[in-house]
């Protein structure tokens, strides 16, 4: 037995009798080895997950579809997708001989270390769910990523699976020539559109840096697009979504009715990738659709906390998931608050110029009654909103606590928008404040 293992599992087991866990075992086994992680023996199958937004939730779907499947599944279900977190997973899931011990392994990774461990989780599988610009300040531009994705995944001879409608995606498959690439789509539905106003990174060809022509968008620079010059984009879908039905809460794929766990275009792309993953295995899809009925988001994903009237929490990071956050609290009826806390620590970013580039105008409705802004820069989301005309509905609360202490005693129904730092915060408070 490795010593070094057996001292990271005697602390993880201490640390959960007390009721606590998270990535200190791994930090402690990486101090000790940085080469750590690469001596465990993976399972057969590794499911890599990366890409900018849906990230855990779409492993998350993956594990809990393999395991309805019937499959011994180990993932890190709540998020530490950095070396730490990962060397954590694998050394409490391990025996003594290093040998990790489940079927599978369904791994988050974050999209900026991705190329540190590719080989060392020996992936059979690679999900890209999208890329949009992300805390530039900490992560540098989106293309440096991207390349350093297509450079590990050069060699790659698994499954590759891929959004279909990102261009910055797709683009993935012209250096993967060795993987097995399924692209995953999503049809023109309700909530498509001919035209976007929204942030677009992939307006242009990465081949020749044409225009790209898009058939529609779903949001952002995500749709059915292609190139008129060198035909970048003219993809053959693996799955394909043909039909929502967003009153039903149900799509079609391959002729089978599934069921969305949120009723939102994002949710449906991310089912479309793990109906993806589960027919490369050979797995029945309708495992899937079992775990999309029920499956609950938490940790921040539209999470339910019973204060006087019901509040929601949403982590957002970047203009594009900010948009979709809001454009989902807006569909919901009735007369709703809304606090934000917007922080500018390291994995926040420090650059929180991102702010004008999401449309807040969107709450610029009679059904939003008052806006809290909260967090280390509060005034400058007071003053954003500022300038869409909000500032007769803008309620500055610096301090966190006061903050979710005036959504509870305004007894209005109101949803929480957060920043990573200040998400498990947050959250700490809200439970604190349900069960006051």
């Amino acid at each position: 037995m490795g010593i070094r293992l057996k001292i990271v599992q005697t602390v993880h087991g201490i640390l959960a009798k007390r009721g606590r866990g998270g990535s200190f075992p791994g930090e402690i086994a990486l101090r000790m080895d940085p080469h750590f992680i690469e001596k465990f023996k993976m399972p057969g199958i590794v499911v890599l997950v990366t890409g900018t937004n849906g990230k855990t939730t779409t492993s998350n779907l993956i594990a809990e579809s393999l395991r309805a499947a019937g499959l011994n599944v180990i993932n890190n279900r709540r998020g530490d997708n950095l070396n730490v977190g990962i060397a954590t997973l694998l050394a409490t899931n391990s025996n003594s001989h290093f040998q990790i011990q489940a079927d599978a392994a369904v791994i988050e990774v974050d999209e900026l270390t991705l190329y540190r461990q590719f080989k060392n989780l020996k992936p059979t599988h690679l999900v890209v769910t999208n890329f949009f610009r992300d805390q530039l300040d900490r992560a540098g531009e989106m293309e440096t990523i991207i390349r350093k994705i297509q450079e590990v995944t050069e060699d790659f001879r698994g499954e590759l699976i891929l959004n279909g409608d990102d261009p910055n995606v797709v683009r993935i498959a012209d250096t993967a020539k060795k993987a097995k690439i399924r692209f995953f789509s999503v049809c023109e539905n309700s909530v498509s559109q001919k035209d976007t106003n929204e942030a677009s990174e992939g307006k242009f060809c990465p081949r020749c840096g044409m225009p790209l022509t898009y058939d529609y968008y779903q949001y952002s620079h995500i749709g059915r697009f292609h190139c008129d010059h060198d035909g970048f984009g003219n993809i053959k879908p693996y799955v394909q979504v043909d039909a929502i039905n967003y009153d039903q809460e149900t799509f079609m794929c391959g002729g089978q009715e599934f069921h969305s766990f949120i009723n939102t275009i994002y949710a449906v792309y991310n089912c479309s990738s793990v109906l993806a993953v589960m027919k490369t295995l050979g797995l029945d899809p309708s495992n899937a659709d079992k775990v999309f009925r029920t499956f609950v988001l938490k940790e921040g994903r539209n999470e339910e906390f019973a204060l006087s009237k019901p509040c929601f929490i949403n982590l957002v990071k970047n203009p594009t998931g900010a948009n979709e956050v809001m454009k989902y609290i807006i569909a919901q009826p009735g007369d709703k608050n809304i606090c934000i806390f917007l922080n500018d620590n390291d994995q926040d970013g420090h650059d929180v110029s991102w702010i004008w580039d999401a449309h807040f105008e969107r709450l610029n409705v009679p059904e939003v009654k008052t806006i809290v802004c909260s967090g280390r820069r509060a005034y400058d989301m007071a003053l954003r909103l500022k300038y869409e005309g909000l500032e007769d509905r803008i309620k500055v609360i610096e301090d966190s606590a006061e903050a979710i202490h005036w959504l509870n005693t305004a007894n209005v129904k109101s949803h929480v928008i957060a920043t990573y730092t200040a998400l498990h915060a947050t959250r700490a408070i809200l439970k604190k404040e349900e069960s006051a």
